[in-house]
């Protein structure tokens, strides 16, 4: 007999992780993207309104410029005539700044009048469509941008009016260079977004630890309930934020009443089987004195009740303290030692030899009476039609349950009889001793779990019985 209790685990899948996304994650993601739709939007906001307002003082420098060329033309026999204005710029060729007169032509275009030094007899562009906006804005000023003799970015300001003693209206333009407007507009868009990113930053990295640091006593109470639940605490103990202490009361309160219903269900059950197996055992005391028919037909269906009576209660009591899931944690490695010893004598001159393996921290989430019926019954049964050999293996699958193999090097089983076996009573082997209600025990407890039990074919030749059970501390 191997009795290796040792540190190999069973290899029933792996950590999955849990599904779907945490609330954390979906309150910092939702909280992370208004945030930067805000910044945007604010950074759109600002670095727009920074350019329309160094634009509109070009454009009152352009105006104010204009206004100083209207006064100094003056128009002589028809003929227009513009002195130099003081403006040094507009005196030093290509500078940057300059202005220029022109006059409508019949056919919608424009024939230049004047210009300043600063142009050096190039012209100011004019676009196709100016003449036409300029009549139908006429006295009223057009803003446009337009490249300058020397390649330079210009913003003019053109506008249409009267001069005494003529009568075809003249066309002022005045451009000035509008590079350190959009350099000043590109650095201040250049801070602007650095600064808001950075205060982005810094406003996500407060929510993700505002998040984390809100919602860490609902995840310290989550771990405490999954605690209990994996019979590892019996209550909740820890001191919660006034927000969520009722809570916590609430759920111990639920666990209080639990237990108290197990309780309550125990005694129930206690009674039950007081109160019949007492007259029972009468009848099977007073059967047993007598002899003829009668005597022996009484004798076997009361050792019928009795099974069943024994049955059922075991099943009533594993269901009510399964149900809660609140019971004790029970080693497996023990149970399956003590089986071990205990079914190898039974069997002893059989020569039955049960080899089990299970990792030393193995335990059953239940009570421990009701891991040793169901192994019990199991591993009693595979020695039963045994030649020689029964293999038990046991291990975590680490979805929170055990999963126990049990096998045999005996005939097996045929596979439509493996339903016929499962229920209550029956007996495909009359030759061999037993009430029949060892398998219908092991699934009505199983079930009575949430587990599950299947047979199947062993490679050593026999029966397989593959049972799952819930596992206590996350096997």
């Amino acid at each position: 007999m191997n009795r290796d209790g040792g540190t190999r685990r069973a290899g029933w899948g792996r950590w999955f992780g849990r599904p779907g996304r945490s609330l954390t994650r979906r309150l910092i993601w939702l909280a992370s993207g208004w945030i930067l739709l805000a910044l945007v939007a604010t950074g759109l906001v600002l670095t727009n309104q920074f350019k329309e307002s160094a634009l509109r003082r070009l454009g009152n420098v352009l105006a104010e410029t204009t206004d100083e060329l209207v006064v100094r033309t003056v128009t002589a026999s028809g003929t227009v005539m513009t002195p130099q204005i003081m403006d040094a710029p507009t005196l030093r060729v290509f500078s940057g700044k300059y202005w220029m007169t022109a006059e409508p032509t019949l056919a919608g275009g424009l024939r230049i009048l004047t210009r300043s030094d600063s142009l050096y007899g190039e012209d100011l562009v004019a676009p196709p469509d100016l003449p036409a906006r300029l009549d139908d804005a006429y006295g009223q000023t057009i803003t446009y941008n337009a490249v300058g003799p020397a390649g330079e970015p210009l913003r003019i300001a053109a506008s249409m009016k009267s001069l005494p003693g003529r009568t075809a209206p003249v066309v002022f333009f005045v451009g000035i260079d509008r590079s350190n407007v959009e350099a000043d507009a590109r650095q201040f868009a250049t801070v602007t977004w650095v600064a808001l990113l950075l205060l982005g930053f810094g406003l996500v990295s407060a929510v993700f630890i505002q998040v984390q640091v809100g919602l860490r006593p609902l995840y310290d109470l989550r771990n405490e309930i999954a605690a209990v639940r994996k019979g590892q605490a019996a209550r909740i103990e820890r001191a919660y934020p006034l927000e969520i202490q009722p809570l916590a009361e609430q759920v111990n309160n639920l666990l209080d009443h639990n237990q108290e219903v197990v309780d309550r269900q125990r005694t129930h059950v206690g009674n039950l089987a007081h109160a019949l197996k007492t007259p029972i055992s009468v009848m099977l005391a007073e059967a047993g004195t007598t002899q003829g028919a009668l005597p022996e037909l009484v004798r076997r269906q009361t050792q019928i009740m009795q099974g069943q009576v024994d049955h059922h209660l075991r099943r009533a009591r594993a269901a009510a303290r399964a149900a809660h899931g609140l019971g004790e944690t029970t080693p497996v490695p023990e149970v399956l030692d003590e089986l071990a010893v205990m079914i190898e004598q039974v069997f002893r001159d059989k020569g039955v030899e049960i080899d089990w393996r299970a990792p030393d921290d193995l335990a059953f989430l239940g009570e421990r009476q009701d891991l040793q019926e169901i192994l019990g019954n199991l591993i009693e049964n595979a020695a039963k039609f045994s030649r020689r050999r029964v293999r038990v293996s046991a291990g975590g699958n680490g979805l929170g349950q055990m999963i126990v193999v049990v096998e045999d090097d005996g005939p097996g089983l045929p596979a439509d009889q493996r339903e016929a076996v499962m229920k209550r009573g029956a007996r495909l082997d009359e030759s061999a001793p037993g009430s029949g209600l060892g398998l219908s025990i092991v699934e009505d407890l199983t079930r009575a779990y949430g587990g599950r039990l299947t047979l199947g074919d062993s490679d050593m030749g026999g029966l397989k019985a593959v049972l799952e059970l819930p596992a206590a501390h996350g096997a």
